[in-house]
């Protein structure tokens, strides 16, 4: 056998006629001798300054130091691996020897291709253990790098890993957790319901899913509740069989924190639009004293039609704040023609229809998350395309403007106007029931008629 890059290997053998014999086949397999000693001692230098690929060791030396004493400091400290060369082959030896992590054994006398063939099966083993740990070692650290905090677990729930940041979350270290189980290092509680989380082991290792909790408040050892975002993974094999789990989990703290002072923001800043769409509104009644309140009515009733429909939260809010400025063009309209008593002129009129459009110019340019200027523009069109300003039909017009039609031709017969006195709130519902699927909607029409069923009132 020859080798391009030979082989080093050193011999420690305490008899000098079988370390020349061992010495003489190393040279005629092809291998390099980098040295042959009889001593424990010198053994240990010889590896640190020669760097062999092999130590081939004898068991029994003489000397305060054994062969297994040394093979355990060549092998910890250079990494370099052991073959035992012995005699005595009883089991106390042998397990002595085993503490040394050693690659292989060979019982003296041997034979050329006995020293060959396990020279060759523990350099072999040694290249893939070095692989391995490498690849234990460029996993672990990346799961010591990432962002999540990480613990793995074997199939019988023990605790084989965890990086330091789940050390951190979870106030346990390393040393305390062995052989302690994932279900004691591990605690957490469901957001909601304050309920204990339990891992099931057993069926994550049957392979079956498991929907874990996505939030959860964490209970580290010094009694801290951290929020988390969480998942738990199956290890498998090459077979495919699940061999433990993977947690990982994140500490969402200042999410939490970012999200609520977000919430406070949008709050405040509801308020403020709120306030101003109040004092706008406030503004309009100021001008027309007898329909001082039309504009809040009319929201109320909106609002409570759009809560009978069960229409969304969002879709509520922006039907009530339409509600509440749907007259805000009348701004344009002079006083004298809003508080004029008596009948109200065909010229007048028209300059009153000219509202809606007002109302939407005016409300066109504020960044409302709702189509507000839309909603104001449409409130006077009906179904059959006899409303104003547009004359748009049926499907034409938004929903949220179908409603407010309804709620404000109800408020308006039932409430005094300058130019008659107030209608029953029966005349009013006769009005919107007479002409329910040709003027206004039929759903928004039953909704207005349950709602009055059940004892609404505008005040």
């Amino acid at each position: 056998m020859t080798h391009s890059n030979k082989t080093k290997i050193l011999v420690v053998e305490d008899e000098s006629i079988v370390a020349r014999d061992i010495r003489n086949m190393l040279i005629g397999l092809g291998y390099e001798v980098v040295g042959v000693t009889p001593s424990a001692t010198e053994s240990i230098k010889l590896a640190k300054t020669k760097k062999p690929h092999l130590v081939l060791m004898d068991i029994m030396l003489q000397g305060k130091t054994n062969g297994v004493g040394a093979a355990d400091q060549i092998y910890s400290q250079f990494n370099i691996p052991i073959v035992y060369l012995t005699a005595y082959a009883d089991e106390t030896t042998l397990q002595k020897a085993k503490k040394a992590e050693p690659f292989g054994y060979l019982l003296k006398p041997f034979e050329e291709r006995e020293l060959q063939t396990t020279i060759e099966i523990a350099l072999y083993k040694f290249k893939m253990e070095m692989k391995l740990k490498n690849r234990e070692r460029w996993l672990s650290t990346i799961l010591k790098s990432v962002g999540d905090a990480v613990i793995a677990a074997n199939a019988k729930g023990h605790i084989t890993f965890m990086n330091p940041l789940a050390e951190t979350l979870t106030g346990w270290k390393n040393p305390e957790i062995n052989p302690k189980p994932l279900s004691e290092i591990f605690r957490a509680i469901r957001k909601n319901t304050k309920k204990e989380i339990s891992i099931p082991l057993e069926k994550i290792l049957r392979g079956e899913k498991y929907r874990f909790p996505r939030e959860a408040i964490l209970l580290s050892k010094k009694g801290d509740k951290i929020p988390i975002f969480q998942s738990a993974t199956p290890i498998k094999n090459e077979d495919n069989s699940i061999t433990g789990v993977v947690l990982s989990f994140s500490d969402i703290t200042r999410l939490k924190k970012a999200e609520e002072e977000l919430k406070n923001s949008l709050t405040r800043l509801k308020n403020v639009m709120e306030g101003t769409v109040e004092a706008m509104a406030y503004t309009i009644e100021t001008r027309d004293p007898y329909t001082a309140g039309h504009q809040r009515r009319v929201a109320k009733l909106a609002t409570a039609i759009a809560h009978i429909m069960d229409l969304p939260e969002d879709q509520i809010e922006g039907i009530h704040m339409a509600g509440t400025l749907h007259d805000i063009g009348k701004i344009h309209v002079p006083a004298e023609i809003l508080n004029k008593p008596g009948k109200i002129s065909d010229a007048e009129y028209n300059i009153i229809k000219t509202h809606s459009q007002v109302g939407f110019d005016i409300l066109k340019s504020i960044d409302f998350p709702w189509p507000i200027a839309e909603i104001v523009l449409q409130h006077h069109e009906r179904l059959d395309g006899s409303g104003y300003p547009q004359g748009i039909r049926k499907n034409e017009i938004l929903l949220e403007a179908k409603i407010l039609a309804v709620a404000d031709t109800v408020e308006a017969l039932a409430t005094h106007r300058p130019y008659r006195p107030a209608f029953t709130k029966e005349t009013a519902l006769t009005e919107i029931k007479t002409y329910r699927g040709i003027l206004y909607d039929k759903n928004i029409v039953d909704a207005c008629l349950k709602i009055f069923e059940s004892g609404f009132d505008f005040d």
